[in-house]
């Protein structure tokens, strides 16, 4: 795959390594800025410019021809929103500091605010996102994020009209929030296109408010699909180049016949702004997720009650497998449906009813889309041989639920120490040039201040271990962490990987006493 920027490497990336967050931009005090609105129009496919250079070797001639957005931005632009958060008093939120991936603990500041200088301390009082609606009834999509903590929610359509919005539900864990609004007339919409036909290389457009800006138009092109970003269990993200900025997130992202293909939430950035790397929900998880908030006002999920890692090139040969792809299940958990089912470690799961599983996060989406109670057949190999399991899916526990018994959630164990972790990914792995084989916990963020950083540990560090006890995903660090810490720990061990390098670092849980770690 051709990549619009060349790969990031090294300590550029370890310094700056994460996905952040578009969160509001923080305008405390200031009006609203009005997002222009109209009744909708049918969608036509925008047309084409011809260009045509200066003659070349005396009368040859280049035609090149470019896509006009005009006609599509007029159709669409009157369904997407400004989104106001007026924040609960407690709410700590950064002006001007972006955060870091979906659903992830807290503030990602450590870049400072645009233009290198630092963000101020000061609580904001407001902040703006985006939003789009998907009904003539005010139905609206937007992030989770920018709607965290808010004591009122306001959206701004056409000539400065302001509608207050009801939060119908949100979904951390795919960081979707629904909301609606109350209106005398039918509203104009936009329809969700189908994500899983999109392919790199199609032009799209998107269409928010970055940093206040309402009605910003930008284009570009897919850059990819599928995209694991280390937010979550279920990145399936649509990598864009189009430029994406802080007050873009819940903006829609549009293809040339004027349908949604995703919602505009991360960049990767070292600065808050774009780079030319962002990233967006596919549509097709933002149709099963709202349309779960809007019956019901939570999300309902699958479970299968596995740890699973990827299969590499270098485990598919120690496994005899004749291609790399799909799970290799590391752990069964008990009294799960892949225990009762039969599933065991070292089994490689292929396919769940048909559909070809290429990593764990798509294992993770697969079966969380399966309602619980419902059959998955399981394709797998073991021991070089090719099986078929029938598992009767459960029911994910939510947020709220305890982790194996631990009286807290996993986030919360990494909160304690200030971490955010991801998985390593394949093209993670490729950009700390790591070895193929390597699987832990690849830390996405050190929160400042916290024993985690008093420790020295920095982001790109590969943790592989807690203790004596190696990990192999985040899941296992976490709730290694967390045994740890119910044993009513002083200190915390954690074997990592940085450059390359392994090594124990000592994290002091009291936050007065000094790290030992030089």
């Amino acid at each position: 795959m051709t990549e619009a920027h060349p790969p990031v490497r090294g300590p550029w990336l370890r310094r700056h390594l994460g996905a952040v967050l578009l969160a509001g931009t923080a305008l405390g005090g200031l009006a609203a800025i009005p997002v222009l609105a109209a009744p909708e129009v049918p969608v036509q496919t925008p047309t084409t410019t011809t260009l045509t250079p200066p003659p070349i070797n005396q009368g040859a001639a280049m035609t090149e021809r470019l896509p006009s957005f005009v006609g599509l931005v007029k159709q669409v632009e009157p369904a997407v929103v400004s989104v106001t958060n007026y924040l609960k008093p407690s709410a700590n939120f950064d002006e001007g500091a972006p955060q870091q991936g979906p659903a992830l603990p807290f503030p990602f500041n450590q870049f400072g605010a645009p233009g290198g200088g630092q963000a101020p301390q000061a609580h904001a009082m407001e902040a703006r996102g985006s939003g789009f609606i998907v009904n003539p009834d005010g139905l609206i999509i937007t992030n989770n994020h920018v709607v965290k903590d808010a004591r009122r929610v306001e959206i701004t359509m056409s000539g400065g009209e302001k509608m207050t919005a009801k939060v119908i539900g949100t979904d951390p864990r795919t960081d979707i929030a629904v909301l609606k609004v109350e209106a005398s007339h039918p509203l104009p919409y936009l329809k969700l296109g189908h994500s899983a036909d999109v392919e790199p290389g199609q032009w799209v457009i998107a269409i928010g408010n970055p940093f206040g800006l309402s009605e910003s138009v930008t284009a570009g092109i897919v850059s990819a699909v599928g995209r694991n970003i280390g937010s979550g269990p279920y990145d399936q993200f649509i990598q864009v180049d189009a430029p994406i900025n802080r007050g873009n997130s819940g903006g829609p992202l549009i293809t040339q016949d004027g349908k949604v293909i995703g919602m505009n939430t991360a960049i990767l950035s070292p600065s808050g702004g774009s780079i030319g790397i962002g990233f967006a929900i596919p549509s097709d998880t933002i149709q099963r997720i709202s349309a779960d908030l809007e019956s019901a006002g939570h999300v309902t999920r699958g479970y299968l009650g596995v740890e699973a890692q990827p299969v590499s090139d270098a485990m598919s040969k120690a496994l005899g497998l004749s291609t790399a792809g799909g799970a290799l299940v590391a752990a069964v958990q008990p009294n799960t449906p892949a225990s009762h089912a039969g599933v065991q470690p070292g089994d490689v799961i292929r396919t769940v009813n048909g559909s070809a599983i290429k990593d764990p996060g798509g294992l993770a989406v697969s079966i969380a889309a399966i309602k619980p109670g419902e059959p998955a057949h399981l394709d797998i190999i073991r021991d070089g041989k090719q099986e078929t399991l029938d598992v009767k899916v459960a029911e994910l526990p939510n947020e709220q639920q305890v982790a194996q018994g631990g009286g807290q959630s996993q986030h919360e164990h990494e909160q304690k120490l200030g971490l955010a972790l991801g998985p390593v990914s394949p093209d993670l792995a490729k950009q700390l040039e790591l070895p193929n084989d390597t699987s832990g916990a690849v830390v996405m963020q050190v929160k400042p201040g916290s024993p985690a950083e008093q420790a020295g540990i920095q982001p790109g560090d590969v943790i592989v271990g807690v203790g004596t006890h190696a990990v192999q995903s985040p899941s296992q660090a976490s709730k290694a962490i967390g045994d740890a810490l119910g044993h009513d720990s002083k200190a915390l061990a954690l074997r990592i990987i940085r450059n390359g390098q392994p090594a124990f670092v000592a994290v002091n849980l009291n936050p007065n006493a000094e790290s030992g770690n030089g």
